[in-house]
């Protein structure tokens, strides 16, 4: 037997006694209250009607109503009852650009810490839906693939930084070609990936990889994150100061730059949408949006093992005992007291 609530079982375990208690002192506050009135006799012809035997039945019933009451409250569970329970959803690969360039601070904090706080509020929004992680620059990897569990996704995501890939550069392409191996394409549903740059691509491949995932079944929305203005990217020391900025071989400061018609053809490709990141994170509220449209398809079957609750007796038992209480009259009627009375004095003339 277990409970759900067991909250409440402590909560009877105080209640009880002091409910006990309390019946008992009000007794005995009686018995003394009518002691008090005077005459012995008196008090006596007054109280012969009272029921006493059920008032103390009542008292104690009371008690155990309360009982059966807090141990419903308890949600009392035992026996267990198996399911069959299908998730279904979308299949979501985001894939994040990690390269240098993404520390601009042309969006605070950064661009890649900005990137990564809008794909964790895009795991707590994409409710029964799968998400996995590309990380991306010069290469690309799988960071974690297709989970419901954001819990564990969100400790990968904080690893996600330059540093886990050592090879410089953004290839758009690969990041792409990696994000379609992260799908199961047995199942129905949609899959999508999430293209989360500045759009800057080294690899020269992005469109025709963009195309491959199209004819392959996956829609592709891009975000963009950055000016097209451009923004120097910082250098840091060991204690995470900025002690500079990035420059080419001619001693210049190299501009990092939002290429938007770059990411805008990948989306138009990938039948899906462009969205360039702002201040206030709507593109992540158009981006959901967008996604709750699409088909969803079962992701999962699992067995659900569940408690049966069986607080229902418990309570029943408790109204049942509330409707016997009120049936107990609080007094007797004389005529009962009176045969009584002449059926023992018949008895004793009948001994003499």
């Amino acid at each position: 037997m277990t409970f759900a609530q067991p909250i409440f079982l402590y909560v009877l375990a105080v209640l009880l006694p002091l409910m006990g208690l309390f019946l008992f002192w009000a007794s005995r506050r009686r018995q003394k209250d009518l002691a008090r009135l005077g005459n012995p006799s008196l008090v006596q012809r007054l109280s012969s009607t009272v029921n006493w035997r059920g008032r103390r039945w009542r008292d104690a019933l009371w008690l155990v109503v309360l009982a059966l009451i807090l141990f419903g409250l308890a949600r009392t569970q035992w026996g267990t009852v198996t399911r069959m329970m299908e998730q279904e959803g979308i299949e979501v690969m985001v894939a994040l650009d990690v390269s240098e360039s993404m520390l601009a601070q042309d969006i605070k904090p950064d661009r890649l810490s900005r990137a990564k706080m809008e794909i964790a509020d895009l795991m707590g929004r994409l409710g029964g839906d799968e998400i996995g992680l590309v990380l991306f620059s010069g290469a690309s990897f799988i960071q974690f693939p297709l989970t419901s569990d954001s819990a564990t996704a969100l400790t990968f995501l904080d690893n996600a930084r330059p540093e886990v890939i050592s090879r410089p550069g953004t290839a758009i392409g690969d990041a792409i070609r990696t994000a379609m191996a992260g799908f199961d394409m047995s199942r129905p549903s949609q899959k999508v990936i999430v293209l989360i740059t500045d759009g800057e691509d080294h690899g020269g491949d992005a469109l025709a990889m963009a195309e491959m995932a199209a004819e392959q079944g996956a829609m592709l929305h891009t975000i963009g994150f950055g000016s097209p203005d451009g923004e120097p990217i910082p250098e840091y020391d060991a204690r995470g100061e900025v002690v500079g900025y990035k420059r080419d071989e001619q001693g210049e400061v190299v501009l990092s730059k939002l290429d938007e018609a770059t990411l805008q053809e990948i989306a138009q490709i990938g039948g899906g949408q462009y969205y360039r990141a702002t201040a206030d994170g709507s593109e992540l509220a158009a981006l959901v949006s967008e996604l709750g449209t699409l088909q969803k398809g079962e992701l999962s079957a699992l067995l659900e093992v569940e408690q049966i609750e069986r607080f229902q007796p418990f309570l029943l038992a408790a109204l049942a005992l509330m409707a016997a209480i009120e049936i107990i009259p609080d007094r007797v009627r004389r005529i009962v007291k009176q045969r009584t009375a002449m059926r023992g004095q018949w008895a004793a003339d009948s001994g003499q």
